[in-house]
């Protein structure tokens, strides 16, 4: 997609999506590296981004092969003098925690921005994480903005920070930040900057983290860390309003929220707010100067209690007695998403005001069950069906160890085939320790994307070698990272500024790691799948080591999209309702979205559901179904081999 918004003209106001805000705010700094691994909330940072390179040639752009090298990357450039920026989900920043702790000591001479994209809800993510205590444990200072209108100044911010103390910061987005549309007023992009070349300069007692290093740098650092807070009790981004003997502190976003809850409740003017947004360190001349005169104090941040707990520590330690409220005690939840209504009756138990909150509209619409589905015509459903049925012929009792991608919800019926989901990579790693403690007839399955697998699968299947552990791994190869909106990756060949890249081999790298049994099949080919899954899953069996099968086959969306730009149409299928005899296989074990039963029980197709892809012809055993038109061989071949372009 592209984000023409990023490039808007200086002094005018667009609407802008808040990544796409901390994109502009990164490009009128003037930031010359810009690295990540795509992950939701995150991915549209770096999106427009690429755009901008693409458009004005600058600044240096990369998809990466995983949040950690991407950090490294940045760190790297950030060495030379440059401004650099990694960007990555919640998740992402425990896999580059890594270097992240040891850049703390070592400092850049040029600005390093680090972008956690948290996510509380867990909209799209497998734990809510609050990345805040990253920069408490790695003394890196963060900034977190109070919504996406400040979302530009405040990654300019964070920016500058970074170059004043030649230190990383961590700059703290969540959902409701990254995936709001509000009016933004952009400035000039610093073209000068953004095209900066760096020069690095030896300093070896600072960037050798070796342990007579690390000792004298270790004091350096708590050292700085004392005077950066004390620069943040006069940093612009945090200011006071109102007055009043309760001091309302709003964190980040939490900001947003009490400013809307005094005024709900009518406290404008008795009531004092503390806006943060730079959290860690504390800004503790600040917090102590206000929190002096209240009686009570309420802490509303989104996440968990980062500078609630930070504060009662402080303020213990300078000997004040004050009520604190927050989410540690009550009364706001620790879980979920802040919200206008929880925060209100929060504020009003505080101040001892009666107060009931507004019914909810009330809506009678019936809408129909939605139960999240892979789409029509996903190679996923044909690749899982097949292997269900091959590991029922070949008698084992699979473990499915699943991951993080779209193939994620082959946990739900009528596949269940995700026994497990951990995290980037897990299932191959889950499926070691498996497959050297289970009885025989248990064969483990690591089911693994082909972006997961550039990211974090390599290690696992190491491992699995070296282990000899006896199990059966399932490369999904859509062509993209699919779940994220189509990024690049390793195995495509096109970069993030749409330039040509080297194009790694799945099936290569495996047989490089020394895996004896490699396949690649098409994964649109039901028949083809089950007859290869069946051979693998016996020398699985028999040999008791690894074998590794690499289904190939384009995400739907993405072959479709390229059609559409080559011309070339695809041909809808109809159901043969004189040969349908309403077994149900296609819409009860198959699944596909664009079939549905009829009032007679048999098949029909929803044309503007279906996608073409021709499965649905392979798994009825009465041939019921056919093309509407004559099947184009263009279509066939984009449906395997399409890439982002």
């Amino acid at each position: 997609m592209a984000w023409k918004e990023v490039l808007a003209e200086p002094g005018s106001k667009v609407i802008m999506l808040g990544n796409v805000a901390i994109a502009r705010g990164a490009l009128e700094y003037g930031v010359s590296y810009a690295s990540a691994y795509p992950g939701t909330p995150s991915t549209e940072i770096t999106e427009a981004l690429s755009y901008a390179a693409r458009m004005l040639g600058a600044p240096y752009v990369e998809w990466s092969s995983n949040e950690k090298v991407a950090l490294e990357g940045a760190i790297g450039a950030a060495l030379t003098g440059i401004p650099a920026m990694a960007s990555m989900k919640h998740v992402g920043v425990n896999v580059a925690a890594d270097p992240l702790f040891s850049v703390g000591y070592m400092g850049v001479p040029g600005a390093l921005v680090v972008v956690s994209a948290d996510d509380p809800g867990m909209w799209s993510s497998q734990n809510e994480q609050d990345n805040r205590w990253y920069g408490v444990h790695a003394y890196i200072p963060v900034v977190e903005p109070a919504g996406a209108q400040e979302a530009k100044e405040a990654i300019i911010e964070a920016f500058k920070l970074s170059e004043k103390w030649e230190h990383p910061v961590i700059f703290r987005s969540t959902t409701r930040i990254g995936h709001t549309r509000v009016p933004v007023e952009v400035g000039e992009i610093n073209m000068e900057g953004i095209r900066r070349r760096g020069k690095f300069k030896k300093n070896i007692d600072r960037y050798t983290l070796v342990p007579a290093h690390a000792r004298k740098l270790r004091e350096e650092l708590v050292d700085k860390w004392e005077k950066i807070s004390e620069h943040l009790s006069e940093h612009p981004l945090n200011w006071v309003e109102g007055d009043g003997d309760v001091l309302v502190v709003g964190v980040g976003l939490g900001y947003r929220y009490a400013k809307e809850a005094v005024k709900r409740l009518g406290l404008e003017g008795e009531v004092k707010i503390l806006k943060i947004s730079t959290p860690v360190p504390l800004p503790k001349k600040l917090l102590l100067k206000h929190a002096e005169r209240a009686s009570k104090i309420l802490f509303v941040e989104e996440g968990d209690p980062v500078v609630e707990t930070l504060s009662k520590s402080l303020f213990y330690d300078e000997g004040l007695h004050v009520r604190v409220y927050g989410k540690e005690r009550g009364p706001i939840k620790r879980t979920g998403e802040l919200n206008l209504a929880n925060v209100t009756e929060a504020l009003a138990r505080v101040v001892g005001l009666d107060y009931a909150r507004p019914p909810a509209a009330k809506v009678e619409i019936s809408l129909p069950p939605r139960p999240p589905v892979l789409c029509a015509g996903c190679p996923y459903r044909a690749v899982f069906y097949a292997l269900r049925r091959a590991a029922g012929k070949a008698r084992v009792r699979p473990v499915y160890n699943g991951d993080i991608g779209c193939y994620s919800l082959g946990v739900n019926p009528p596949f269940q085939m995700q026994d497990t989901i951990v995290e980037m990579g897990g299932s191959i790693g889950l499926a070691n320790g498996i497959s050297h403690v289970v009885d025989g007839d248990q064969v483990p399955i690591a089911i693994i994307g082909d972006s997961t697998f550039f990211h974090a699968g390599l290690p696992g299947l190491a491992n699995a070698v070296y282990n000899r552990s006896p199990m059966l791994i399932v490369v999904l190869d859509n062509r993209t990272t699919a779940m994220t909106g189509h990024q690049p990756h390793p195995g495509v060949g096109v970069t993030a500024s749409g330039q040509p890249g080297v194009e790694l081999d799945i099936a290569q790298a495996a047989r490089g790691l020394g895996v004896d049994y490699v396949k690649v099949i098409d994964a649109f080919n039901i028949k083809e799948g089950e007859k290869e899954f069946y051979e693998a899953l016996r020398y699985v069996k028999e040999k008791r080591r690894p074998a590794l099968v690499v289904a190939r086959g384009a995400c739907i969306l993405l072959a479709i999209a390229n059609a559409r730009r080559q011309g070339v149409k695809y041909t809808v299928y109809r159901v043969n309702l004189d040969k349908c005899t309403a077994c149900g296989l296609c819409y009860r074990a198959f699944n596909c979205p664009a079939i549905y039963a009829g009032d007679d029980g048999k098949a029909r197709i929803d044309p503007i559901l279906c996608t073409g892809c021709g499965e649905c012809a392979q798994i009825c055993p009465f041939d019921a179904f056919e093309p509407v038109d004559e099947v184009s061989e263009e279509w066939l071949k984009i449906m395997r081999t399409a890439k982002p372009i």
